[in-house]
């Protein structure tokens, strides 16, 4: 008889934020008709937390499966991603297995990663284009 895998916590520390301004927020999901815009998924994981300082998340109580992770540097604190130009980010993103940013976001494929239920430390790298 198979023994039920267990949830479990990922840790993601975040390198290269140029500003203690705003807050760092975090979604993370399984869905990838809905990556990076974790709002279309009822079912993510969200964490918002200050960018001051040494800037870890924390996620908790994590089911197994494949994740991808979207990260936003929001320095002005207003809910959103700032825009110039209407389509270049001012304000700093990352994504797990540090995809990259071509056209616009990675895809769900370029970002996924598994977890299985034993804790788990990720880095990711804060990206700004202006």
């Amino acid at each position: 008889m198979a023994t039920p895998a267990s949830a479990g916590e990922i840790v993601i520390t975040i390198s290269d934020i140029r500003s203690s301004n705003g807050v760092v927020r975090a979604c993370m999901t399984t869905k990838k008709s809905t990556f990076p815009n974790c709002r279309k998924d009822p079912n993510a994981y969200r964490v918002v937390v200050p960018a001051d300082g040494k800037v870890t998340v924390r996620f908790t109580g994590i089911e197994p499966g494949d994740y991808a992770l979207a990260l936003l540097h929001d320095e002005n604190d207003n809910g959103k991603a700032d825009r110039a130009l209407g389509m270049m980010p001012k304000e700093g993103f990352g994504f797990s297995r540090d995809a990259k940013v071509r056209l616009g976001p990675p895809k769900f494929k370029d970002a996924v990663f598994n977890h299985n239920g034993v804790n788990q430390v990720l880095t990711v790298k804060m990206r700004y284009l202006l």
